[in-house]
């Protein structure tokens, strides 16, 4: 188990980690489309339900 966790360690240091002007830029995209998404599925969901609404009413 430990030598599991010294492997961990020395591939931890392998990796490139991104710079904080490339994280802000990664945040950003990230919560813009899990917005613009929410936002969609909103839409969609408000039309069906008006459709729906309009059929059994």
């Amino acid at each position: 188990m430990f030598t599991f966790f010294k492997n961990v360690s020395k591939e931890m240091k392998k990796v490139s980690w991104p710079k904080g002007k490339e994280l802000r830029n990664y945040t950003v995209i990230v919560i813009s489309t899990v917005v613009f998404i929410a936002l969609f599925f909103m839409v969609v969901d408000t039309g069906i339900s008006l459709v729906l609404e309009s059929f059994f009413e």
